[in-house]
């Protein structure tokens, strides 16, 4: 009966109640606005934690051993040999860095210069590097003289691809001659990559390890660490790799996993996730208490009818109950719509990228989704709990109207 009852007070038409209608209306989108915004912030904030992990965990290396004090790994080849047969792993490969400055005509700019063999094999840099025809050097020009600049490096300088550039070292290793000038060496630019975040963009040139050491005068075999990559990199599968890892170096090596090294980027992420879900879920908490006033209208409206059926034996259990399920319809009547309504943003914003961002401030050109089916089965059980909350206090005020009073009460 109180399905029923409830049924036809929800979706029956009765004469004078406009008002009503509308109070009902504007519940049910709210609770849609409600449950669409929160569940849209969800797919966004997943997204973006998900691309800036992704490359962040693509151009840095997943672990980096080195040794204390820092002290150069003056056997890196020896190192090399004996990790690089652990399970899951890679890549592994000695690498150089040191600070630079970088001339192009009249134009200069600091770089972290990073030497690693083989560059143009290197897996930090292949997913990033742009399009393009190859460059056509010099006959001068060689191979192994190749450098590939980041992209805010490279439009700082205004070099293109094939353009020659000259890298001076700036470290207390380079030598000098009589008159103190620092070690130079020419490059070529051959390719330019582009991960979107400023912070590596901004800061490596990458080229061979060899010549590296010429400009730095670093003697081989010797390196500042040891680059690792493993399969199917995540955040908890590289702590696992990491605490297998330790059981294996000991002093004077030190490992330290991408989640420390760049501690502070990814505390930043989570924090977007964590708050933003939190003040637009506000939104649904609004939307369902809402609820209270609306239900509340609807009992004021049908106060005659509750006296007719509690004259006709029906409880107080039994008359909440049929406005506890109208505040449910309302309920899930919003959930639908609203989650209609996430679901073809995220259509739509997969498809056609309707809202673009700057790549200076959010790390990449077009916002991010993500859905989670946990999200999706989470927010309509809370907003339902939330409105069934919101409903029981009008339910229980129509349910204790005294019979009498209540036929009084109504409309004559």
């Amino acid at each position: 009966m109180e399905r029923f009852l409830a049924y036809r007070y929800f979706w029956g038409k009765r004469s004078g109640s406009g008002f009503i209608s509308f109070i009902k209306t504007m519940s049910i989108t709210g609770v849609a606005i409600g449950s669409a915004g929160l569940l849209i912030a969800l797919s966004i904030v997943h997204g973006f934690k998900e691309t800036i992990q992704e490359k962040v965990i693509n151009f840095a290396p997943h672990i980096t051993v080195t040794s204390f004090s820092n002290q150069p790994l003056y056997r890196a080849d020896t190192l090399q040999t004996y990790l690089q047969d652990l399970e899951g792993l890679t890549y592994v490969a000695p690498i150089i860095r040191g600070q630079v400055i970088i001339q192009f005509q009249d134009q200069i700019t600091g770089a972290m210069l990073k030497g690693v063999p083989n560059v143009l094999d290197d897996p930090s840099v292949q997913p990033y590097l742009e399009a393009g025809t190859n460059p056509k050097f010099p006959t001068s020009g060689t191979l192994d003289n190749d450098l590939i600049l980041g992209q805010d490096i490279a439009q700082s300088l205004g070099v293109s691809i094939g353009d020659r550039i000259i890298v001076y070292s700036v470290t207390d290793k380079s030598t000098s001659d009589t008159f103190g000038s620092p070690e130079l060496k020419q490059f070529y630019v051959s390719h330019i990559y582009n991960t979107g975040i400023e912070f590596f963009d901004g800061q490596y040139a990458l080229t061979n390890i060899e010549k590296v050491r010429e400009l730095l005068s670093i003697p081989s075999p010797q390196a500042q660490d040891l680059e690792l990559r493993i399969q199917n990199p995540s955040l908890s599968s590289i702590d696992a790799f990491d605490r297998m890892l330790d059981q294996k170096i000991s002093f004077p090596y030190y490992s330290e996993t991408i989640e420390n090294r760049y501690g502070n980027l990814f505390a930043w992420v989570e924090l977007q996730e964590n708050i933003i879900p939190l003040v637009i879920g506000v939104m649904i908490l609004v939307a369902a208490f809402n609820l209270i006033g609306a239900i509340l209208m609807m009992v004021l409206e049908r106060t005659q009818d509750i006296g007719v059926l509690r004259t006709l034996g029906a409880t107080q259990q039994q008359i909440k109950r049929i406005f506890l399920v109208e505040g449910l319809w309302v309920s899930i009547i919003g959930l639908l719509i609203g989650m209609g309504i996430s679901l073809a943003f995220v259509f739509l914003q997969s498809e056609f990228e309707l809202i673009r961002l700057s790549e200076e401030n959010y790390y990449m050109s077009v916002a991010p989704v993500s859905p989670h089916l946990l999200d999706f089965l989470v927010v309509p059980v809370v907003t339902i709990f939330l409105c069934t909350l919101a409903s029981w206090i009008p339910a229980r005020i129509g349910a204790r109207f005294h019979p009498l009073y209540a036929i009084k009460l109504g409309p004559k």
